[in-house]
C-alpha cells in the first residue's frame, strides 16, 4: 500500500492554515536502505526476505517482503516487526499440518463434531445461557454446517481406502476450521493458538487465519493436544515477539472469547457516555478488529474522564483502514504511556488525532512515525493557525531531518522523544 497511512491522518489537521505564508524549499522524502534501519534479523529469515529499496512518504517508511506465502507490503517498522512474526507463524502451522498427527487429530474429528454440535443444538440451555446475547450468531446454523462438511471429510476418507494424503486433509480440514469457527470451546482454542505463535488472534492477514483455523479445529475437535512453541525464529535468532508487545494490545486477548470482548468493549464505552448510534458504529466498523477495538477502549479507559474520551471513539469509528486503525491505536498508547509518568488534565481530539493536555497547559499529540521530513504537508501541520501562539508539544518515536527540526523549532513546537 503505497499511499501514506500517516499523512491522511494528518491531512485532515491542516484545515484552517494561514494562506499566506513565506515560502520555503520543502523536501523529497528520502529512499532509505533496509540494512541500516532494520535490526539483522529482521532482514532475512528461511521464509523471507525484506527488499533493501525503502521509499518513505514524509512520515513513514514503506518495506516489501517477500516470502513463501506471497509479497506483503508494509507501513512502518512496527508492521515489518508484525508481519515477520505471522510469516513464521504461517510457516509453523504449514508445518504441523502436514504431519501425522494432524491427520490422526484431523481423521478423530470427522465423527466427534457432529455428537458436540447435536449436544449444543438440542441442550443450548445452561451453555448457551451463560453467554451474553452479542455472541447469539455465533451459533446459528452451526450444526448443519458441521455435519455436512464433516461427512464429506468422512466420505472422502472411506472412498481412499484410507490412503489419504497429509494435503488431502489439509484442504478438508479447511473447510472443517471455517464451518467449525463458532463451536463452543473452539474459540479458546484458536486464542491458545495465537498465543503459542505470539500473533493477533484477530489479524488481518487471512491465510494466518485460515491455517490458525485449520489447524486449531483438526487437534480441538480431534481431542488432541497442540503444542506449537511460543518462541518464534527468525533468521537464526529467537526473536519471542508477541501480539501484546509487537501492537501494544491487552494480556487479556488472549484469555476473553470474542463475544465476552464484545460485551467488555459495551460496558467501557457505556461508562464512557458515548452515544448509542456511536457504539453500534464501533461494532459495524470491519476495520475495527476485535483486537485493535478492545485495545483501543481498554486504552481509553485508563485516560481521564471527559467529552474528549467520546470524541475519541467517534474518530476511531470512522476510520476506514486496517492500518489507519493500527496507527491510532499506536498513538493512543503513546499517550498512555506519557500519561502514566506525566498525567494528563484530559484528553481530546485534535484533527483525527488523539491528544493530551498536559498540566502545564501543552497539548502534547502523539506521533508514532518513522521519519519526518520536511514535506509541505508536514509544514502545513506544523504551521495551523488555530494553534498560533498555543503552547505544544510532538511526541515522536521516529527521527527527523534537520530541516524538518528547525521548522517545527521555528513554529515554537516542543518535541519529545518517546524512543
Amino acid at each position: 500500500m503505497k499511499n501514506a497511512i500517516v499523512g491522511w491522518i494528518m491531512a485532515g489537521m491542516v484545515l484552517g492554515v494561514a494562506s499566506a505564508q513565506i515560502p520555503q524549499a520543502y523536501e523529497i522524502p528520502p529512499v532509505f536502505s533496509a540494512l541500516k534501519v532494520l535490526p539483522p534479523d529482521q532482514l532475512q529469515g528461511p521464509h523471507f526476505r525484506v527488499r533493501d529499496s525503502v521509499p518513505s512518504d514524509g512520515y513513514m517508511m514503506h518495506f516489501t517482503i517477500d516470502s513463501d506465502y506471497g509479497v506483503f507490503n508494509c507501513v512502518g517498522r512496527q508492521h515489518v516487526s508484525q508481519q515477520i512474526v505471522e510469516i513464521e507463524a504461517i510457516a509453523k502451522l504449514l508445518k504441523v499440518s502436514r504431519s501425522d498427527l494432524f491427520a490422526e487429530g484431523l481423521k478423530r474429528s470427522v465423527e466427534a463434531p457432529i455428537d458436540a454440535v447435536k449436544n449444543i443444538v438440542a441442550e443450548p440451555g445452561e451453555s448457551v445461557k451463560k453467554l451474553p446475547k452479542t455472541v447469539g450468531h455465533f451459533f446459528s446454523k452451526v450444526g448443519s454446517s458441521i455435519g455436512n462438511t464433516a461427512r464429506k471429510v468422512g466420505k472422502k476418507f472411506d472412498e481412499s481406502d484410507g490412503e489419504v494424503t497429509g494435503e488431502d486433509w489439509a484442504t478438508a480440514g479447511r473447510g472443517v476450521g471455517n464451518a467449525a469457527k463458532s463451536i463452543a470451546g473452539f474459540d479458546k482454542a484458536k486464542l491458545d493458538t495465537a498465543r503459542q505463535l505470539g500473533v493477533d488472534p484477530y489479524s488481518d492477514n487471512k491465510l494466518l487465519q485460515e491455517e490458525m483455523d485449520k489447524v486449531t479445529w483438526a487437534f480441538f475437535a480431534g481431542g488432541l493436544p497442540l503444542r506449537i512453541g511460543a518462541t518464534v525464529v527468525s533468521g537464526g535468532a529467537s526473536v519471542a515477539l508477541t501480539a501484546t508487545k509487537t501492537l501494544g494490545l491487552p494480556e487479556d486477548i488472549y484469555d476473553v472469547t470474542p463475544g465476552e470482548l464484545a460485551l467488555r468493549d459495551r460496558v467501557m464505552m457505556q461508562a464512557m457516555e458515548v452515544p448509542e448510534p456511536v457504539i453500534d458504529q464501533v461494532f459495524m466498523n470491519p476495520a475495527l478488529t476485535i483486537s485493535l477495538r478492545h485495545g483501543i477502549l481498554t486504552t481509553l479507559s485508563k485516560m481521564p474522564p471527559g467529552p474528549g474520551r467520546v470524541e475519541i471513539v467517534q474518530s476511531a469509528a470512522g476510520l476506514e483502514q486496517y492500518r489507519q486503525v493500527v496507527f491510532f491505536h499506536t498513538a493512543l498508547n503513546q499517550l498512555a504511556a506519557r500519561h502514566a509518568t506525566t498525567p494528563y488534565v484530559a484528553v481530546k481530539l485534535f484533527g483525527r488525532l488523539p491528544a493530551g493536555l498536559a498540566a502545564d497547559d501543552y497539548l502534547e499529540i502523539a506521533a508514532p512515525v518513522d521519519y519526518v521530513s520536511w514535506t509541505q504537508q508536514v509544514a502545513d501541520f506544523a504551521r495551523r493557525d488555530d494553534l498560533t501562539g498555543a503552547r505544544k508539544r510532538l511526541l515522536t518515536t521516529g527521527q527527523m531531518s534537520k530541516a524538518a527540526a528547525t521548522g517545527f523549532a521555528e513554529t515554537n513546537w516542543q518535541v519529545v522523544s518517546m524512543k
